[in-house]
């Protein structure tokens, strides 16, 4: 009987350990996901409130901001169709008395920075507002070619100015395709179709007529661009349209650009207005949170991992 009862009283014990247990659970669980739920309201309130306070009201006087950041190509966030609407909104509010467009980009389509530089050119004329563009870490190539639409451009000393060339890369591959046994049977009609085929021959004539009627043309292009841009302010030389770049200090002693300075600069020494307003594309409020939640996220992970070392 004794037996019997001890018996009892550690399937009791048990039991209630268990219903302990599962009551401890039950609250961490709770726990966890109320915050969670915290979390995740505190950070759409903030950042939505961060979006309001960004936002000048209508009646604000500010300069426009337009990014124009990496690779220009179309169907990017660096592309005409992208950029041009927001330098139309920039121009066209009666409260932005100028334009900054904050550049920092390797170049990319000569098609989509003509379709830029011809839309900052026409809305100048249009609106009669300055246009500045102040670059970060780069402006070459095709994004200088948007810049010479500016009234003035600044860099950092260390900004890497210029590039004004047209190039098209393309490989080859027929030496190793003959090392591995792979055999090109493309066809096609014309006899220049596959001039820049990486599998076939080298094809010299359609590569001189590309090279001459595209690619020179294009440059030709570009310089006057930069010519009509520039004006005097630019001193040609041997190199000038070489496709080489420079630093920002001598960028300016050639004329490349017109100075050494950041937005800073030339919002509170050039234009004398400190009020900003970014114009960027619109995005969803779950687009915005999950950016945001994206860099919270990553900065907690790095501060994690960096107390592992």
């Amino acid at each position: 009987m004794r037996d019997q009862n001890d018996g009892l009283d550690r399937l009791a014990g048990a039991a209630e350990t268990f219903i302990k247990q599962e009551r401890w659970s039950r609250r961490w669980s709770n726990l966890l996901k109320l915050a969670v739920i915290v979390y995740l309201v505190g950070s759409i309130a903030i950042f939505t409130g961060q979006f309001v306070d960004d936002a000048p009201t209508s009646s604000t006087k500010h300069v426009a901001i337009v990014n124009l950041q990496g690779t220009i190509m179309p169907g990017s966030q660096t592309s005409a169709d992208t950029i041009n609407p927001l330098l139309q909104k920039a121009f066209k509010n009666p409260d932005s008395e100028a334009v900054i467009i904050k550049a920092n980009s390797p170049g990319g389509s000569p098609v989509q920075s003509a379709l830029i530089n011809d839309e900052i050119t026409r809305l100048k004329q249009r609106y009669n507002k300055p246009v500045y563009v102040v670059v970060q870490d780069m402006c070459a190539s095709g994004c200088y070619y948007i810049a010479v639409a500016a009234d003035q451009i600044y860099a950092n000393k260390g900004s890497i100015i210029g590039s004004i060339g047209v190039r098209m890369d393309v490989l080859g591959f027929t030496g190793l395709m003959e090392k591995l046994g792979i055999e090109n049977r493309s066809m096609h009609a014309g006899d220049h179709k596959t001039f820049i085929n990486p599998l076939g021959p080298k094809d010299e004539a359609g590569r001189k007529f590309f090279k001459e009627r595209v690619l020179e043309k294009t440059h030709q292009q570009f310089i006057e661009t930069v010519r009509q841009g520039r004006g005097e302010r630019l001193i040609e030389t041997e190199d000038t349209y070489t496709g080489l770049v420079w630093l920002g200090d001598e960028a300016t002693e050639i004329g490349l650009i017109d100075g050494l300075g950041d937005i800073g600069y030339v919002k509170r020494d050039i234009l004398k207005q400190t009020n900003t307003r970014v114009y960027e594309a619109e995005k969803s409020l779950l687009e915005q949170f999950m950016g945001d939640f994206a860099a919270q996220t990553a900065t907690q992970l790095g501060l994690y991992l960096n107390s592992l070392k």
